[in-house]
C-alpha cells in the first residue's frame, strides 16, 4: 500500500470508506470536463472500482491517491497517474482539490511534487505530463510552478458547452544529468 507524506499532506491509497467522497467528486458536473466524464457514476459502480483499486499500476496503467491534510486527516482531493507507459517511461498526471475552500493553500503543489518524485524514483519514469484546457489558468500556474513546461497545443481538442477549446500539453522531463 502506497503512502506518500509531505509537510502538510499525505497521499494514500483509496479505501472503501472513501466511497461517499469519491461519489461527490465523480458526480460534480463542474469538473467533468477535466476527467472526460459525460454521465454520472452510481455508488454501485464506484464501490466496484474501490474494491479493485488495490491493483498494480503495471496491470491497470493507473494509480489514484487520496490527498489528505496532515492536520486532521481530511480527504480534500484526488491525484492520478494515468496512461502509465513503462516501455516509453512516461505517465500522465491529473489532480483535483474538491472544495474551493481547500484550494490556494499549497496542497495541490505539494501533492504534485510528491507524486512526481514517486514517478521518477520508484516508477523510473523519464517524463510526467499533464493535459490542461486553455481556460484552466490555475492548473497552468500549478504545473508551471512545479517545473512543467508547455510542450504543445492540441487545437479544438475539447468540445464543451457548445464550443471547442484548445488543450495544452505540459511536460516535466526527469533531470538525467
Amino acid at each position: 500500500m502506497i503512502t506518500l507524506t509531505g509537510s502538510d499532506i499525505t497521499l494514500r491509497a483509496l479505501e472503501l470508506t472513501d466511497l461517499d467522497f469519491l461519489y461527490s467528486i465523480e458526480n460534480d458536473e463542474s469538473i467533468w470536463e477535466l476527467s472526460n466524464t459525460v454521465t454520472p457514476y452510481s455508488k454501485f459502480v464506484l464501490k466496484q472500482y474501490l474494491e479493485n483499486a488495490h491493483r498494480d499500476i503495471y496491470e491497470v496503467k493507473q494509480l489514484r491517491l487520496v490527498i489528505c491534510t496532515k492536520e486532521n486527516n481530511k480527504a480534500i482531493g484526488l491525484i492520478d497517474l494515468f496512461d502509465f507507459d513503462p516501455k516509453n517511461h512516461r505517465v500522465g498526471l491529473g489532480i483535483v482539490i474538491a472544495s474551493e475552500t481547500d484550494r490556494g493553500k499549497g496542497y495541490a503543489s505539494e501533492a504534485v511534487s510528491l507524486v512526481c518524485k514517486f514517478a521518477f524514483r520508484q516508477l523510473q519514469m523519464h517524463q510526467v505530463y499533464a493535459n490542461i484546457s486553455e481556460d484552466n489558468k490555475k492548473s497552468m500556474q500549478l504545473f508551471t510552478k512545479a517545473g512543467f513546461v508547455e510542450a504543445g497545443r492540441k487545437q479544438d481538442w475539447i468540445f464543451s458547452e457548445g464550443t471547442y477549446k484548445n488543450e495544452y500539453l505540459y511536460q516535466l522531463i526527469a533531470d538525467v544529468h
